[in-house]
């Protein structure tokens, strides 16, 4: 992986850890820049962080009620002093769209200084959490090279099954951010761009000679031999923003070039990634800006998207900056689909594919087995056709390019491969879901697409969550057009009864044939009797026996009859296993019993 990098301006990355000759060598074939791996299953705290990336600044997260929390004044005199007591000249950047801090460390720190700054803010008990600005790059392997091609939309095989969709849904009303880099003028995709921005602050990395700012043109990211790190190698520029947005809303029935997924959605270019990647505090404020909220010193977004696609990733855990943003625009409605990364390892080591509230996606190849580069585990959520070009170059996702190989030149076509290529395609679904009812929240998006999810044609070691996305059947369950599964029912009708202020009781239903986990949205239908229904506490018990509170007690519930759903996020359960449902009783005089209960996956 890559660690260690020297800025266009002679400013350097700090890397704080000591880099392996085996790791550099393997760096021209990694997609992240910012972080070395972690085990499966390992969290890294903020020090641990700063010692694995390189950091030139740090996001500080303040709890509520602090007053660094909404004062730049004062978050700008806390890292003065901060600064003072680490021996290091600190500086308050800006205030991130999550109300975090962004705090520039300085020149040349050593790893020591760098990790007694982060232990100054961490033994703050006002600090609710300190990260490095960490770098990300695009998540794409491409290769330089019309509908007829798409094989990823229509074929039987390993196709996602799109055309059958499109009798019911094509994008229309949808706008989907894609926080990429940025957008490269397509006449196959202009009639669908709407406004955008610029969120790469950096100029070493927007190479566009300016910072933040509403024109999100991608001017290429090329870059010379080692320019982004120690053998790095060279590279010409990607357009990997405008290859994305062709996947999902190139338009359709126009006599040329590729259809997109949503053809007739709107695609908001927003970019966050430039020369060798892009900071998380850029990419975070993309989230936020691009899911209606506000960030200082950016104009309101006049185009909030419900959809969006970030084909991009990094080494390490997710961090408590980057979900906060996440979990802003979950709580907006936004759905966010993310890329699970191409190392061939679990998608755990990646973020944001390992954060919470997204769509994690695994990519698969034309046989319909998961593509050899693609990550996988149980942090996958779903996977579709992401391309295998080591089988034919045809066998890889075409869509709309640039031929410039360092700035924009005439507008082309290209196969590429990745987990790039596979997020569109989900972002895409969602697309026409939330045209086929623009009332779904993202718990029910996710939901729907594992639901109706098909086993994987081919094979897939690791982990490759609910299966191949099925469009048609995904569209036609949420319009209502039959054809789909809303949900999957697992029951049980078996009469227990709730002695009165005694031991809890627990009814199971034993939940088989699913694939990976429960959803975010796990739905509990409860029908019980009982005399005072206030009496009662219920809780749902997962496999591993992990509680789920459904309903506590209350003096003043006296309706006689619990007859409700509950939702619940179950998404760190493993789906197959005996589930409870437990009742108590907790005070005297009345009694009742369990009717029949239901989870609906």
């Amino acid at each position: 992986m890559r660690t260690s990098s020297t800025r266009a301006t002679g400013r350097k990355l700090i890397s704080v850890a000591a880099v392996s000759a085996a790791l550099l060598a393997a760096a021209t074939t990694s997609v992240a820049v910012a972080q070395e791996p972690v085990a499966p299953g390992v969290t890294l705290d903020a020090a641990a962080q700063a010692v694995a990336a390189p950091a030139e600044r740090l996001i500080v997260g303040y709890k509520a009620g602090a007053s660094e929390a909404t004062s730049n004044q004062a978050a700008d005199a806390d890292a003065t002093a901060k600064g003072k007591e680490a021996g290091e000249d600190l500086d308050f950047q800006r205030r991130l769209g999550t109300g975090a801090a962004l705090v520039d460390l300085g020149e040349e720190l050593s790893k020591a200084d760098v990790a007694d700054v982060i232990a100054q803010y961490k033994a703050d008990p006002q600090v609710a959490y300190v990260v490095p600005d960490r770098l990300k790059k695009p998540m794409a392997d491409p290769n330089d090279t019309e509908y007829a091609k798409q094989w990823d939309l229509f074929e039987a095989a390993a196709g996602m099954r799109v055309p059958g969709a499109w009798t019911t849904a094509t994008g229309t009303g949808v706008t989907v951010a894609v926080i990429d880099t940025g957008y490269v003028t397509h006449s196959d995709v202009a009639a669908n761009i709407v406004a955008g921005y610029d969120f790469i602050a950096d100029t070493a990395v927007s190479v566009d000679g300016d910072g933040r700012d509403s024109n999100p043109a991608d001017p290429g990211d090329w870059y010379a031999t080692d320019e982004c790190g120690a053998d790095t190698g060279s590279s010409s520029s990607s357009w990997h923003g405008t290859h994305v947005a062709g996947t999902i809303a190139a338009v359709a029935n126009n006599s040329k070039g590729v259809a997109g997924i949503a053809y007739n959605a709107k695609i908001s270019p927003v970019r966050a990634l430039g020369k060798c990647g892009g900071y998380d505090s850029d990419i975070i404020d993309a989230i936020t800006w691009a899911s209606g909220g506000t960030v200082s010193g950016v104009p309101a977004n006049a185009n909030v998207a419900k959809v969006i696609n970030m084909s991009l990733g990094g080494g390490g855990a997710c961090s408590a900056a980057t979900q906060s943003a996440i979990t802003g625009a979950f709580n907006r409605g936004t759905t966010v689909v993310v890329a699970a990364g191409n190392e061939n390892a679990n998608a755990s080591t990646s973020n944001p594919a390992n954060c919470n509230n997204v769509i994690t996606v695994a990519a698969t190849g034309r046989t319909g087995a998961r593509a050899s580069y693609s990550n996988f585990g149980s942090v996958v959520d779903i996977s579709a056709p992401g391309g295998e070009m080591s089988t034919g170059t045809a066998n890889g996702i075409l869509s709309t390019l640039n031929s410039g190989t360092k700035t924009p030149s005439t507008e082309s076509y290209a196969y590429y491969q990745g987990t790039s290529m596979a997020t569109p395609h989900i972002a895409g679904l969602v697309a026409l879901m939330k045209s086929a009812n623009s009332s779904l929240t993202p718990a029910q998006i996710e939901t729907a697409i594992k639901n109706n999810a098909r086993a994987l044609p081919g094979s897939c070691s690791g982990g490759c969550g609910a299966g191949l996305a099925d469009a048609t059947k995904t569209v036609q369950a949420v319009s209502g057009t039959g054809g789909g599964t809303t949900g999957t029912v697992f029951s049980s009708s078996t009469a227990v009864s709730v002695p009165d202020n005694g031991a809890a009781v627990e009814s199971s239903i034993a939940v088989t044939g699913r694939t990976g986990n429960a959803p975010s949205a796990l739905q509990v239908g409860v029908d019980i009797t009982h005399t005072y229904r206030g009496d009662l506490v219920i809780t749902l018990v997962a496999p591993d026996g992990t509680t789920y509170p459904l309903k506590a007690s209350s003096t003043s519930d006296s309706a006689d009859n619990v007859n409700t759903t509950y939702t619940v996020d179950a998404s760190s359960e493993t789906a197959n296993g005996t589930w409870k449902l437990r009742v108590q009783d907790v005070a005297a005089s009345d009694t009742g019993k369990i009717n029949s209960w239901k989870l609906t996956f």
